[in-house]
């Protein structure tokens, strides 16, 4: 929660304590490709590393030499290799060690492997008898095989994962893709099968309070638990968080299976959980009318929604109510006043949220819709209610007090962090707000809420989507860290995720700290693992963007796949992206990206501006610039790559829209 999308940070130093560990790559290693970042560049690890010392060092490859094809998952290459930060490393490869990848993902037809990877060259050779029984438009893994001949680039099938046309083979696609960890090795699944209920021992008993759990309807673990009622002049909160440190001790196959995935990753589909589901499904999840184990906060507030005191503790609960998000708000909106103290106490949190002045950008999800048959039926924007936004400002305060409890006793803190814009990038943000007549403060004395008033100012305007893209990509990365510098979207000066144990590995960190601080019983945080602190948080960092970058991708595929059969038609669409080889568009109905080549727009010679984000023609002055609205035609979606490609309308003469063919051009009106 909390987290504002934007441009990553590879330099920034992080203070280790003194009885941290810290291993330090030679100038050259061997390393092996683990994924690729929103840019595009690979993400590496070394290929030889002690897991006893923590997680491996992040390595961020250069872009390879024109000409030569990008850097693929699996590959291995010799790299020069240059500290950027605790923990941090850009490489630069010198040698490939292998002229193929590790492996490869695409789709099998006759004897020809095509890669999903769209940023792949060629396609791979399937010898004879090496096909695994493979059939023609299944998605196969191959492993190269050794090549003599110039240009030929053969492979092994060794797994068949489904059929290309099968929306359901989408994920399967991405967490291959990006690696993602699918299988619980057998000590860590065996550990989870032998769990038990949680007994009540020295635990609070909270099964009197009326707790409920508020969810998507597609939910099927439930780790938070909400309750309220009015204390004076304001409220008395209770924030119930599933006990994971009782089941997933420091050291154990559990534990290292945790750490290793750092977080669950969620598609349309499925989900690859960061526990077994024996835990994140059963005894971790707080499921109603069933006794669970807990760490709880009790939270005081005033009229104003500021805390005025907390108290934490380890309990055991009972959920009265599954509920979703959904069918809170229809009862609120219908006047049902069973929520009436949640809701209370959810304007008074508001409140003191809106007079700390925090950073509330429009960042919009979007549900897919998939049938019983695999099909993708509707892709379409996840309304935001303030249902979800009771549950977001409850945790918020949780996470807070967490961290200020923390502090107090003097523990270790896995604290999320995200950084002010950086200098370069704020500059660029005044010189696009001056050309709208608007100054922020001078200096680096920008606060949230001068750049919310610019955000409100807007709203309702043809400039509100520019306004609030362009505030978006000045915006740092949230990150975890040992290391305080606060949390400028929040507005917050210290900020801990505690919420959400069965899917983030940090709050389970969080979580061993209170009970180690607070002498709260087994599962503390065990001294050494405090001292891997920073490198444990540059690990979940990595894995939390390799988590985002899957289901953005997914989610992409997904759209790709339902736009599919819809390649001719026309559609309402934004400018997302300028660049020097074309604009990306953002469909207006289900958000569906694409690409429109500049080779596709009018005939004119086009001028990149990259300070005003916009494309000019030089002769016919057609200018296109960032979220202007325009009309676009679908003219390619390609189900291996996931990739659309978009013609733009503007310019193009009315008799002939209808008319227009992949790669034709027309002269602009």
């Amino acid at each position: 929660m909390g987290a504002v999308p934007g441009s990553r940070s590879r330099s920034r130093n992080t203070r280790l304590p003194e009885t941290a560990i810290v291993t330090r790559l030679p100038e050259t290693a061997i390393v092996v490709v683990t994924g690729t970042d929103p840019d595009g560049d690979a993400i590496a690890r070394p290929a030889e590393w002690d897991a006893e010392t923590g997680p491996p060092p992040v390595i961020f490859m250069a872009a390879e030499p024109r000409g030569q094809p990008a850097l693929a998952p699996g590959e291995r290459v010799l790299a020069r290799l240059r500290p950027a930060g605790t923990g941090r490393y850009e490489g630069r490869t010198i040698r490939r060690l292998a002229e193929t990848p590790g492996r490869v993902l695409g789709v099998y037809q006759q004897g020809r492997i095509i890669p999903t990877d769209r940023r792949a060259k060629g396609e791979w050779v399937v010898p004879p008898g090496e096909d695994g029984s493979a059939v023609a438009g299944e998605i196969v893994l191959a492993e190269p095989l050794p090549h003599h001949r110039l240009g030929l680039k053969p492979a092994r099938i060794i797994e068949r994962l489904g059929a290309m046309g099968d929306a359901r083979s989408v994920s399967l696609i991405v967490i291959h893709t990006h690696d993602i960890p699918q299988s619980f090795p057998a000590a860590a699944h065996d550990e989870a099968e032998t769990a038990q209920a949680t007994p009540l021992g020295q635990r609070t008993d909270l099964r009197d309070i009326p707790l409920v759990t508020i969810d998507g309807e597609d939910a099927r673990d439930f780790d938070d638990a909400v309750y309220a009622e009015p204390n004076g002049s304001g409220f008395r909160i209770v924030v119930a968080i599933a006990d994971v440190a009782h089941y997933v001790r420091p050291g154990s196959p559990l534990d290292q299976a945790a750490r290793t995935r750092g977080n669950s990753v969620y598609f349309p589909d499925r989900v690859v959980p960061m526990l077994p589901e024996a835990l994140s499904n059963a005894w971790c999840s707080l499921r109603p009318d069933e006794d669970r184990g807990c760490l709880f906060v009790e939270l005081h507030v005033g009229a104003d929604g500021r805390k005025t005191a907390h108290r934490f503790g380890r309990g055991l609960m009972r959920s009265t109510a599954r509920l979703t998000y959904d069918a809170v708000q229809q009862a609120h909106d219908s006047s049902d006043t069973r929520h009436a103290h949640l809701y209370a106490a959810f304007r008074a949190l508001l409140a003191a949220r809106t007079a700390r002045g925090t950073l509330d950008l429009d960042l919009a999800e979007r549900r897919v819709v998939i049938d019983g048959d695999g099909v993708v039926r509707s892709v379409a924007p996840r309304p935001r209610l303030d249902s979800h936004r009771l549950i977001e400002e409850f945790m918020v305060l949780a996470n807070v007090a967490a961290a200020e409890e923390l502090e107090r006793l003097h523990q270790p803190v896995m604290y999320r962090v995200h950084a002010p814009p950086a200098d370069d990038k704020l500059a660029a943000l005044r010189d696009f707000l001056h050309g709208l007549g608007i100054s922020l403060p001078a200096g680096n004395n920008v606060h949230p809420r001068d750049l919310d008033r610019v955000l409100r100012r807007f709203v309702g305007t043809a400039e509100a989507l520019l306004v609030n893209e362009v505030i978006l990509r000045c915006q740092s990365q949230a990150v975890y860290s040992p290391d305080n510098i606060g949390h400028f979207g929040l507005a917050l000066p210290r900020y801990a995720h505690f919420t959400s144990p069965i899917r983030r590995y940090a709050d389970l960190l969080v979580h061993r700290a209170l009970i180690r601080g607070l002498r709260l019983g087994d599962g503390a945080l065990a001294t050494d693992e405090a001292a891997r602190f920073p490198q444990t948080a540059l690990h979940i960092t990595s894995t939390e963007r390799r988590a985002q970058f899957a289901e953005r991708d997914a989610i992409d595929r997904y759209l790709t796949a339902y736009m599919a059969d819809k390649v001719g038609a026309n559609f309402a669409a934004r400018i997302s992206g300028v660049t020097r080889f074309g604009l990306f568009v953002t469909v207006a109905e289900n958000g569906a990206s694409g690409l429109v080549p500049v080779r596709s727009l009018p005939d004119d010679y086009w001028q990149y501006d990259e300070r005003e984000q916009t494309l000019i023609g030089s002769r016919t002055r057609l200018a296109f610039r960032l979220a202007q609205e325009v009309e676009v035609r679908l003219a390619e979606a390609n189900l291996v790559t996931g990739s659309l490609v978009f013609h733009i309308l503007q310019g193009v003469p009315e008799r002939r829209r209808g008319k227009q063919q992949k790669g034709e051009r027309f002269r602009p009106r």
